[in-house]
């Protein structure tokens, strides 16, 4: 089981970090994506569907340079993994669980771009996405062993479903304006069929 602890010490051009002794991230892997697909199940072509970077949260990692655990920038991880449409700074920040069974999400922000992190139990993303056809959205599965990465942009709805029958998901998402959740800025419910 994961957990995390942090404080919100510093703010950047770039977004906060996550504790003020954050050292730069390596994002080099001795495998090539590819080879990542084979080892967690999934195709690069779905995660690219749902602008999603997926990571172990073991080490050694990208995200685990030592045994300590995994600490990241969500900003700054979103950029350097090429990841289009996510926050470019982070004024407003939610942090999160899910239970099993239950559902986050599940709306869309018309005035922000979000950058969401997602950890801890399997969890299914679904982001709308209208190149595909017949359902106008795409979603993965991520594992409970994985951190997983991924932009909205602004008018594009992300739902969060946990799917571990024992494990909280849990999630951190960081948008790039402050959203007024009770304004006609929000779409909420979607999709019909979670």
């Amino acid at each position: 089981m994961l957990s995390l602890s942090f404080s919100l010490s510093s703010f950047s051009s770039h977004g906060f970090l996550l504790n003020s002794n954050t050292l730069p991230i390596d994002f080099s892997s001795p495998f090539s994506r590819s080879q990542q697909a084979l080892f967690t199940h999934h195709t690069l072509e779905d995660d690219a569907k749902v602008n999603l970077v997926r990571f172990s949260s073991g080490f050694p990692s990208p995200l685990a340079k030592d045994n300590r655990g995994w600490i990241l920038d969500p900003i700054a991880l979103a950029l350097r993994s090429n990841l289009l449409g996510g926050a470019v700074s982070c004024a407003s920040l939610h942090l999160g669980s899910i239970r099993p069974g239950a559902l986050r999400g599940n709306h869309r922000h018309h005035t922000c771009n979000e950058t969401i992190v997602i950890w801890g139990a399997k969890t299914r993303f679904r982001l709308e996405n209208s190149q595909v056809v017949d359902k106008g959205y795409a979603e993965v599965i991520i594992g409970a062993d994985e951190v997983a990465v991924s932009t909205s942009p602004s008018g594009t709805a992300h739902a969060l479903i946990n799917m571990d029958p024992i494990r909280s998901s849990y999630f951190i998402g960081c948008q790039d304006s402050i959203v007024n959740y009770s304004s006609s800025s929000n779409d909420f419910n979607v999709w019909k069929d979670l």
